[in-house]
């Protein structure tokens, strides 16, 4: 099991939609378990999309100081 301490995380924090998804796709062709920070209503929409699109797992959505936090990983 992979600690998010080992995950590459992309922080884009007042980044509006479509900056996180672009961000997150940018960070899975280098690794295949990023976690998200995101504070853009719009992002679990795109980011679910994504994820879909190419095959990817999304491993919860949790919420803490306004920004919600999604783990994507690709096998």
């Amino acid at each position: 099991m992979t600690s998010e301490a080992a995950s590459l995380v992309v922080d884009a924090r007042g980044m509006r939609c479509p900056w996180p998804a672009l961000r997150l796709a940018k960070a899975m062709r280098a690794a295949r378990d990023v976690v998200l920070i995101a504070d853009d209503p719009q992002a679990g929409r795109e980011v679910a999309a994504l994820a879909d699109e190419h095959g990817w797992r999304i491993e919860g959505d949790a919420v803490s100081a306004g920004a919600a936090r999604w783990r994507v990983r690709r096998d």
